[in-house]
């Protein structure tokens, strides 16, 4: 049976729809942050988990094994940059503990476009950003689409400032395969070309039901029901384009220009 994980933020519900009932027994499904599951696919602990694209790169004989990824072509919404101070003068940043794509991407874009190393600290998942000691802070998922509270100069949506900057998509995660789980030896109940098909058949199904997944879940996180379904239809892209693989591949050679990640791995086909 494949272990599968998929990251517990209300982005990805379009992906995971039915998806549970699409692998029935054979397969299961957890829900977590995105950093705890790229820990478990890098333990074994999960074959195949939706994973932060910045650890794409870090791993070692990972395969891209779907087109339903998270993306964004402009605003995103759910990733922010909240600065107390104005945003050259950034020395001590904050980053949200669930993150490690997007605390990424804030560090290329503080670097390129305003020379800053700032020094960076946890926010721990359960810590206000009020509470922390920093000049900015940056927040992902569901508490970043709320209304900030504090007194902030400068708010950055980080889809928006990474599309107009690079003037390329982002991707924000994937559905990542670790190595040695389709050889010969202990054949999963799903092959490869399966599996991806599950996967987008899933993500398909999610996006025309989105307007019914918005009004599942919307009241829940203290959103409406327009606001959640515009969310979905215009500050998200789920699909792993040609577009998506050239800002995939703009990340990964700025990251590791930066030494966030290791030289020398690429975007698989």
């Amino acid at each position: 049976m494949l272990r599968i994980g998929a990251v517990s933020y209300l982005n990805t519900k379009p992906l995971i729809h039915n998806l549970a009932e699409r692998l029935g027994d054979r397969g299961s499904l957890t829900l977590d942050l995105p950093s705890r599951l790229a820990d478990g696919l890098r333990r074994g602990s999960l074959d195949i988990a939706l994973i932060p694209s910045v650890e794409y790169f870090r791993g070692n004989g990972y395969e891209i094994i779907s087109d339903a990824a998270i993306a964004c072509r402009g605003p995103v919404w759910s990733v922010r940059l909240l600065s107390r101070v104005p945003v050259p003068r950034i020395r001590r940043l904050a980053l949200d503990e669930g993150s490690r794509t997007s605390a990424a991407m804030i560090r290329i874009l503080l670097h390129e476009m305003h020379g800053l190393q700032p020094e960076t600290i946890s926010l721990g998942i359960h810590c206000e950003p009020e509470e922390v000691d920093a000049d900015a802070i940056m927040l992902i998922g569901d508490r970043a689409m709320h209304p900030a509270r504090g007194t902030y100069r400068e708010i950055w949506d980080l889809g928006d400032r990474w599309c107009r900057w690079t003037e390329l998509p982002f991707v924000f995660a994937m559905w990542i395969a670790r190595p040695g789980i389709w050889d010969a030896a202990g054949q999963p109940a799903i092959d490869r070309k399966e599996l991806a098909q599950l996967l987008e058949s899933s993500r398909d199904s999610g996006l025309e039901h989105m307007e019914e997944i918005a009004m599942d879940e919307a009241a829940e996180h203290g959103l409406t029901k327009e606001d959640l379904h515009r969310y979905f239809a215009e500050n998200l892209h789920f699909r792993l384009g040609p577009g998506e693989r050239l800002g995939l591949e703009a990340f990964r050679s700025r990251a590791a220009d930066l030494g966030l990640i290791p030289n020398g791995i690429h975007v698989n086909a």
